[in-house]
């Protein structure tokens, strides 16, 4: 039995592996998700559309962008968490929150997030002497803190409102429960596990070796990801239409549902298939006031942080790679040229390389 289970696993790393097993389960949702949309879409009126969206007070909207707001400033503590566990302590916080904020805006809405946050967190840390290794262990703290917030969140609405979660996975209320019952256990099961001894905190080896939270920390990082998800979906609570009414931990449950399936198919902007989960869940509103509501909130959430982003980590890369370098090399001539120095170009030239080679000796 032994031997046929090695040989599986071999056979499986070797002709599947991983990767390719990620990659098709996000195919797999895509498809599926879009599918379910274009089903859900059929016979829709888009004036009908319009119209619900005209009926979407201003009042609401401005609360639930102030809402977007609190979860994205809630967002920034993401990375300043993970800096502090990991002893980052030299980069500031107005570093950590423009890494978070523009790994997260862009690589969410470009997708395959791992990858693209990845990259724009090592541009930004790097100008700080973090290595790759630090940025993906600042990524898995991140990710770390965004699960156990879904977790937690998740199970405690799925406990008190079972039925909400029904319309999406198909299950019976007290499967769902009992699923809500099981999560809570595990995080439960993982604080008494930390509070066993550092060593046990202790993950990987040699220069991969990062130190997960205590459990005291690991409840400030619970609590991060509860009120950066409260925030959401109180943002979508506010935009739904007021009938029929809906509680606010039920859509929380929808939402969130919602949410971990967009992140788990890596599509831009979790595009058709977080819509879809939405649409599917909430049967009982109009599709066309729900495609409304959808719509106000994409464009709080997704459209108006990443143009911000995009805006941001370009205009910091024109400031570090033009700007800066001319007021170098301005302030150089100015200074050459009351010394009277000759070969002022070279001169110029020379303190240019050297002012390079200690920003390359920074990183």
């Amino acid at each position: 039995m032994h031997g046929l289970l090695t040989a599986l696993k071999r056979g499986f790393t070797r002709w599947i592996g991983w990767r390719r097993l990620g990659v098709a389960a996000s195919l797999f949702i895509i498809a599926f998700a879009i599918t379910t949309l274009l089903r859900t879409l059929k016979g829709i009126d888009t004036g009908v559309i319009l119209t619900a969206l005209t009926e979407i007070p201003r009042g609401n909207i401005g609360l639930a962008a102030i809402c977007v707001f609190f979860a994205f400033c809630t967002l920034t503590f993401y990375d300043f968490f993970a800096l502090r566990t990991i002893g980052k302590k030299h980069v500031p916080y107005r570093i950590a929150a423009l890494s978070s904020f523009t790994s997260y805006s862009i690589g969410h809405n470009i997708g395959a997030t791992v990858f693209t946050g990845g990259a724009i967190r090592f541009r930004i840390y790097s100008d700080y002497g973090l290595n790759a290794i630090d940025v993906a262990k600042i990524c898995f703290l991140s990710g770390l803190t965004f699960w156990l917030g879904n977790i937690f969140v998740l199970s405690i609405g799925m406990v008190i409102h079972p039925a909400a979660a029904s319309y999406m996975d198909q299950l019976p209320s007290s499967i769902n429960r009992l699923i809500a019952l099981g999560g809570l256990a595990s995080i439960g099961a993982y604080l008494v596990w930390l509070c066993l001894g550092e060593k046990r905190r202790e993950l990987g080896q040699k220069g991969w070796k990062v130190v997960l939270p205590s459990a005291p920390l690991t409840l400030v990082q619970i609590l991060i990801g509860v009120v950066d998800l409260g925030f959401c979906a109180l943002a979508m609570y506010l935009l739904v239409p007021a009938n029929p009414q809906i509680d606010f931990l039920s859509l929380a449950v929808v939402f969130i549902l919602a949410t971990l399936l967009g992140f788990a198919s890596h599509a831009p902007g979790s595009l058709g298939v977080f819509d879809a989960a939405m649409l599917v869940a909430l049967p009982e509103f109009g599709r066309e006031q729900l495609l409304a509501t959808l719509l106000v909130f994409r464009i709080l959430y997704f459209v108006i942080p990443f143009g911000l982003a995009i805006s941001i980590m370009g205009a910091r890369e024109l400031w570090m790679n033009v700007v800066e370098p001319w007021q170098e090399r301005r302030r150089l001539a100015e200074a050459c040229a009351q010394a009277n120095l000759p070969n002022l170009p070279k001169q110029v030239a020379a303190m240019e390389r050297e002012r390079s080679l200690r920003q390359a000796s920074k990183r």
